[in-house]
């Protein structure tokens, strides 16, 4: 039944969601390089020097690799722009996300493909032609609803708009992850406050913050009663992923750049799954009770459904942090693995562990690995628990390696 592919687009801040985001199955990842891209505070950005290994990395894996340098550039960001866009031809790397004109222009030039980012604002099909002389891909403004959508993806196959490879555009949409109240993600109020731009990666998050409102004349303070008004939940489309790619949407990109590894593994694999059983003819809301079970287990504000479906008020997330069913407590790091034996070595830092204690363990190499305890050995003794100080070995069924952090997954207040 499969006529058509669907991307499912992993972000990968760091190297240990880039192995994550592969690890769940994604078609294509996204990151960003230095200072010129909008996570530029918030994640572990590459460097120039990574790409190679990056692009070698996505090839082995079918993977598409795509570099984020869409803040807005000023004059003394170009020759760093130009040397981003160059290294990354060089090194192998798919495409650009860009939504500053100079980046477009320049990665046209040298025929390094494009893809235009959310912050260009796209909502209708003549920018979409207008963009299609430069990008490839175009990613949607993130305020339309899936009926408008639609009409776009109708007005590109009737008109066939093409792009700089000659394949009809492909309209990408956000399917998941944080949202924020400005349009498209551009935003000014990390500025005017901290003299912090959002809109060149350094956004201080004063909308996920508690504010009192006060009447200056009177001084009457006024209470709201959801205190965080402009943090919105999270969007979530896998509870009408159908709907999504019925309206034409071929490119499912993941937010997440900022957040931990079992974030990006978890969502990649539920929507990579979601994806398939669309095509397959197999998508039900029974699977999406079982998909959504476990996206709650991950960093989360709560989820909504954005504007797709034609909603005209946001919905709050009430809480400042995430609101996942799991956290994570930092046990230990692998001290040392042997592969013969399948087994690793670590020493306790802090807590305790015990059997059926549910563990994850992230690296570099390892991306992310959950399992239960099932053994615990102390000085070749088989124990129950083991405490601080203690060093101890674990059986796993896949390598770790030393430097891997160990975590202790348990239940969270919003369990």
């Amino acid at each position: 039944m499969r006529s058509r592919e669907i991307e499912i687009m992993a972000p990968a801040g760091s190297w240990e969601s880039l192995q994550a985001a592969l690890q769940g199955g994604a078609n294509s990842i996204y990151f960003g390089i230095e200072q010129l891209n909008m996570r530029a505070r918030s994640s572990n950005n590459f460097t120039l020097e990574d790409l190679v290994e990056i692009a070698t990395l996505c090839k082995e894996k079918n993977v598409k690799s795509y570099i984020t340098l869409n803040t807005i550039i000023y004059d003394h960001d170009l020759n760093l722009m130009k040397k981003i866009v160059n290294t990354a031809k060089e090194s192998g790397i798919t495409a650009i996300i860009a939504s500053d004109q100079a980046v477009i222009s320049y990665a046209s030039s040298i025929k390094m493909e494009v893809h235009i980012s959310t912050q260009c604002n796209v909502t209708n099909l003549e920018t979409v032609r207008f963009y299609s002389h430069f990008a490839d891909v175009v990613v949607l403004s993130r305020e339309l609803s899936l009926l408008q959508v639609k009409e776009i993806t109708k007005g590109i196959e009737k008109e066939q708009i093409k792009g700089p490879k000659g394949n009809l555009i492909e309209i990408e949409i956000f399917a998941h992850g944080a949202l924020c109240v400005a349009v498209s993600g551009k935003c000014y109020m990390s500025l005017h406050t901290a003299n912090s731009s959002a809109n060149r990666g350094a956004c201080t998050q004063n909308c996920r913050k508690t504010y009192t409102v006060k009447d200056k004349e009177t001084g009457h303070e006024f209470d709201i009663d959801n205190e965080y008004i402009m943090s919105p939940k999270d969007l979530c489309t896998i509870g009408f992923m159908d709907q999504v790619l019925d309206a034409g949407v071929t490119v499912l990109k993941l937010e997440g750049r900022g957040r931990a590894p079992e974030y990006v593994k978890t969502t990649t694999s539920c929507y990579r799954e979601a994806a398939d059983a669309y095509l397959d003819g197999k998508y039900s809301q029974e699977k999406v009770k079982g998909w959504m079970s476990r996206l709650e287990t991950v960093y989360n504000r709560g989820f909504w459904d954005g504007y797709y479906l034609g909603q005209q008020l946001g919905e709050w997330a009430g809480v400042s942090g995430s609101k996942s069913t799991k956290k994570k407590i930092f046990v230990s790091k692998t001290a040392r693995f042997y592969p013969k034996l399948g087994v690793a070595e670590f020493d306790l830092v802090t807590g305790t562990l015990k059997k059926g204690d549910t563990i994850l363990i992230t690296g570099k190499i390892t991306g992310v690995f959950e399992t239960t305890v099932d053994e615990i050995h102390l000085d070749r003794t088989l124990v129950a628990e083991v405490k601080k100080g203690e060093r101890f070995s674990l059986k796993l069924s896949e390598a770790v390696r030393a430097g891997d952090r160990l975590y202790k997954v348990i239940d969270s207040e919003f369990a």
